[in-house]
């Protein structure tokens, strides 16, 4: 039970760092830092410069290379169009066709006059072919223009190319389309006569000067093999002009090799098509029901709250070490037991940090609450997802019981350690043990999620210095309720033993200065009955 004396030296400790403004910078850090990282990574994205490539096609007539362009092309059509989110671009009979065709013109109306897919839609009318809002959504209607329509698409895709305000207008619909990120290059505009026998040499030297960031060989028969198709570059790190482009390659070819086998399309298509799993989950009820965006989401929220868990954890327990050694050092220590019992001030001590740990908690809640407002709706963790997690009373609960479990285990221990030594070097040194207890949940944590009732994570579950952290983790699983009732009387029963262990040591070490005490003196002290002690200093260096 907490005295009134205990109560005082927890209230100083909090007042104490709450009133600094140093506390409250150092507070807001974390939130500062993961916005940064998000805004900067956000701003890099698009600050990247746009990877000039050409194309070497040696299968003779071009006819392969021209096809991979307008496999791009379409692509970036069918992106900029909506396509994606609007759902499935096979035909729908009836009502739903209609009904898509008539959020295609909607969407078309509300653009510009002069946006760029306006122009395009005028020149196929200019050159006889009817192409309307919803057309541009169909991705099989693109692929099957007629040959006089894709060189007008072609066309209309090489001018917008070159054009940065008409890139622009695409990207602002759909940030992820090839254009603005690769432009390609012909071999004409490099000055190289395609029929040249040094090609690739001159194609080198322009890598070499950085006129181009990278080529492509097409082998002379793509159809039979890949053997011969190579990517050349000098840029070893960044590979997602070749993934790009690689894919749109697999596509052109794969549908060249099912002409040659003579499939016809239906057939085509039904060897292509997939075999996909619907998610699915059993829900309280029993019965089986479909696995949302937010349920994936939350699967791994526990990942996200348990490297929270362990920063406010370390934090705490490192601010209390810290605290108690400064205060040893600088005698303010034996002012202290002047008034109170060593056992009251180490409690006192304890709690107070553990108030500013929660503080600390509580302020990273709100700020993340605040944060998620900004993330888009589009994302996988917009609409509100993030929000629901972050403000679910399951998790939100479970932070906080584990983090005063785990705080104070770990805080027991470290204000022990910190009572023995006379410098923080001295603790630093003697706080690594604790540590590498720390990292083993830390780097376990992405595999319990996985299997968060597994046979590994159960047995670190019934570990009390991991209790704290596995059940967090596994919180996504969840556990069966057995298992909260067993860990939750092993944490307390931890908690006791540590908090008892702790009081012998620093009874006796909090007055001691010199030379730190060894291991074997320490275990003596653990079997000796807690108590007070008139306040003295104790000097074993003599």
């Amino acid at each position: 039970m907490i005295d009134h004396k205990t109560f005082l030296v927890a209230r100083r400790e909090l007042v104490e760092n709450v009133r600094t403004k140093t506390f409250w910078i150092g507070i807001f850090m974390l939130p500062l830092i993961y916005g940064i990282a998000i805004g900067v990574n956000i701003l890099l994205k698009d600050a990247k410069q746009v990877r000039a490539y050409a194309v070497l096609d040696l299968s003779g007539d071009g006819r392969l290379d021209a096809a991979i362009q307008q496999r791009a092309a379409t692509t970036d059509l069918l992106k900029v169009s909506g396509d994606e989110a609007d759902g499935s671009t096979e035909a729908d009979g009836g009502t739903e066709a209609a009904q898509r065709a008539e959020r295609a013109r909607q969407w078309f109306e509300s653009l510009p006059q002069e946006h760029p897919l306006r122009d395009l839609v005028a020149r196929l009318a200019a050159a006889g072919v009817s192409f309307d809002a919803a057309s541009l959504r169909d991705g099989e209607g693109l692929n099957a223009l007629p040959p006089d329509a894709r060189k007008v698409l072609m066309g209309w895709f090489r001018d917008v190319a070159g054009d940065p305000e008409k890139v622009q207008a695409l990207r602002s619909l759909a940030s992820d389309i090839s254009l603005g990120r690769y432009r390609r290059v012909s071999l004409q505009e490099l000055g190289i006569d395609p029929d040249a026998q040094d090609v690739e040499r001159q194609l080198n030297a322009k890598i070499q000067d950085e006129t181009l960031f990278a080529y492509f060989v097409l082998p002379e028969d793509p159809v039979d093999s890949d053997q011969g198709a190579r990517y050349v570059s000098n840029n070893l790190t960044d590979n997602d002009l070749r993934q790009w482009y690689e894919q749109r390659a697999t596509e052109v070819v794969r549908d060249l090799r099912v002409r040659k086998l003579g499939l016809s399309e239906d057939d085509a298509r039904s060897i292509l098509k997939s075999f996909d799993f619907r998610k699915t989950k059993v829900s309280a009820t029993g019965e089986a029901e479909d696995v949302e965006v937010g349920d994936q989401a939350a699967s791994f929220a526990p990942v996200a709250f348990v490297y929270l868990l362990w920063i406010a954890v370390f934090t705490a327990a490192q601010m209390l070490l810290t605290n108690t050694v400064e205060e040893k050092s600088n005698r303010l220590i034996e002012v202290l037991l002047s008034s109170v019992s060593p056992l009251q001030l180490m409690t006192g001590k304890v709690l107070g940090i553990a108030a500013t740990g929660l503080t600390i908690v509580l302020s990273w809640v709100l700020s993340s609450i605040v944060g998620v407002q900004f993330v888009p709706d589009d994302s996988p963790l917009g609409g509100g997802t993030l929000t629901a997690i972050i403000g679910d009373p399951l998790y939100l609960g479970s932070f906080v019981f584990y983090f005063l479990a785990g705080y104070l285990l770990y805080g027991a221990i470290l204000v022990a350690l910190g009572s023995v030594c006379s410098s923080l070097k001295e603790a630093q040194n003697l706080m690594q043990p604790i540590f590498i207890l720390l990292i083993i949940p830390l780097v376990a944590m992405i595999f319990v999620v996985q299997e968060p009732n597994g046979t590994v994570a159960r047995i670190l579950t019934y570990v009390p210095f991991f209790t704290p952290f596995l059940m967090m983790n596994r919180a996504g699983g969840p556990p069966p309720t057995w298992e909260y009732v067993a860990s939750t009387l092993l944490i307390l029963v931890s908690l006791w033993v540590a908090f008892r262990a702790a009081a012998k040591v620093f009874r006796i070490g909090i007055l001691m200065t010199g030379k730190p005490p060894k291991p074997a003196e320490i275990l003596r002290w653990l079997r000796a009955p807690i108590g007070t002690i008139t306040p003295k200093r104790i000097d074993v260096a003599h």
